[in-house]
């Protein structure tokens, strides 16, 4: 299977799509990773998960990657006897410390006693992403008495923040951590972790990690806008997590900060994800609003790696078309006439270092010449990461020995991936080079293509060649 988009496309998988039919559906649709949410999935239901997408990608030949996203200190009220209850503005509504019966429309369970503890009178709560208000009228006793502001359906397990209160909790809970080594047994290629806020709740997750899986910050606190710049560093990706973004900050901040994620991730060459709400309206339509369609466009335009659906595909209606929308908006921003210019124009300086260096070199003499395709060698994905960082306008393909690199690259822009084993020498290089290039139906005879990669071969991080290469009848190579 060959993209002709470059921005790449997170389905989350849930009721609606987890069966191995449905991820086969859509990864046909336009899917190139999916999000196993460890806010509602079990252990067992994430290698049964993770089981059924290898299958799916060994019968479609196309690598897959899997992003395991773990809770964080996810504040949720617990369960309704009736699955839900509806506020009405003005209403006494408690959330108490007494787990033996579930919610009504008078109280709900809150089994997070650092928030009873820290709540004082007048605070607000905002429930299920600020569509709820609460304001604390009285706390004391294992009970937060409360107003509501604006009332609503508010249903099981739906998410609390506290925009005036400070809460003394890190971004890795014990569920966290025992998500996180599971994710590593099921070989995940991205862990996402919630809620950072300062550049060592990265560190934190790098140290038990240790380069198994990458690891995704997800930006939804103001403690980590303060921090953007050493948090995108220490990050393997980026995630622009909107929806709690947009709870916690006023929400007319949210698109400039999205663009300042995008062009920042993009200076430091880490993979950038926007997410939350990009096609909400087709959680129970078969199509979306003109201005979730403008919203997608947007990012895709910023040159953002990739966008992402939650309950979309998760749980809504129409996960397949969900899918297949995103995938027909991204090709036809991508097929803009104003596209280059704008992605162009976000364009920032490559860092000095040799790999940078060459990179950069590789898409100016790619277009300056009109070569067919950029081939490039990789043993850890970087030097990949490094060419997509350029967004040139020719297609990128990435040759790695390694497919755990490869599935991690399915999140990268631009990028089409093929394992093979490592060259044994120039010659071997540029002639497997050319015949993948003919193969996968990017180069025909006569053409050229640009082969970056490391001399010695076979050493990570060490791109210092470029090589321009024909493409002979035969579909090898000579230089």
């Amino acid at each position: 299977m060959r993209r002709i988009r470059r921005a790449k496309i997170l389905a989350t998988l849930g009721p609606a799509s987890n069966e191995e039919k449905m991820i086969e559906e859509l990864a046909k649709a336009g899917a190139d990773v999916f999000r196993i949410n460890m806010s509602h999935a079990s252990h067992e239901l994430l290698h049964q998960t993770v089981a059924r997408i290898r299958s799916v990608e060994a019968r479609l030949k196309h690598p897959l990657g899997v992003l395991v996203d773990l809770q964080g200190p996810k504040l949720r009220v617990w369960k309704f006897a009736e699955g839900s209850v509806n506020l009405i503005q003005g209403q006494k509504f408690t959330l108490d410390s007494d787990k033996n019966d579930n919610g009504n429309s008078e109280r709900v369970y809150l089994p997070h006693p650092e928030i009873i503890e820290s709540v004082s009178v007048g605070d607000r709560l905002l429930l299920d992403d600020g569509k709820l208000q609460l304001k604390a009228t009285k706390v004391g006793g294992g009970v937060i008495e409360t107003e509501v502001v604006y009332g609503g359906k508010l249903s099981d397990k739906k998410g609390v923040s506290l925009p005036d209160t400070l809460l003394p909790t890190g971004a890795l809970t014990e569920k966290d951590h025992a998500d996180l080594l599971e994710g590593l047994k099921a070989e995940a290629d991205w862990i996402a972790l919630s809620f950072v806020q300062r550049p060592e709740d990265i560190i934190d997750v790098r140290k038990i990690v240790q380069g198994r899986a990458g690891v995704m910050a997800k930006i939804e606190k103001p403690q980590a806008i303060d921090r953007l710049e050493e948090i995108v560093k220490l990050s393997d990706a980026i995630m622009v997590a909107r929806g709690d973004l947009g709870v916690e900050l006023p929400l007319e901040t949210v698109p400039g900060l999205q663009k300042r994620m995008i062009r920042m991730s993009r200076r430091y060459g880490k993979p950038v994800v926007v997410a939350t709400q990009m096609l909400e309206s087709m959680i129970t339509a078969p199509v979306p609003t003109r201005a979730e369609v403008s919203d997608v466009s947007i990012a895709v335009f910023e040159g953002a790696d990739a966008v992402m659906l939650s309950a979309e595909s998760a749980s809504g209606q129409y996960p397949i078309e969900a899918v297949a929308t995103m995938n027909k908006v991204a090709v036809a921003v991508e097929s803009d006439a104003n596209y280059r210019n704008i992605i162009r124009a976000a364009q920032t300086e490559p860092e000095a270092t040799a790999a940078d260096a060459i990179s950069a070199a590789t898409r100016q003499v790619a277009e300056t010449l009109d070569l067919a395709a950029i081939v490039t060698y990789t043993a850890s994905g970087s030097t990949g990461i490094r060419a997509a960082r350029e967004r040139p306008s020719k297609p990128i393909i990435v040759l790695s020995p390694n497919m755990r690199t490869i599935r991690r690259m399915s999140v990268v822009w631009g990028v089409h991936c093929v394992q093979t084993e490592d060259a044994v020498s120039l010659e071997d290089m540029v002639d497997r080079a050319c015949v993948i290039a003919y193969q996968e139906g990017f180069a025909r005879p006569g053409d050229r293509i640009a082969i970056t990669a490391g001399i010695p071969l076979g050493t990570p991080g060490a791109t210092n060649m470029l090589r321009i290469a024909f493409v002979r009848q035969d579909g090898a190579g000579s230089s």
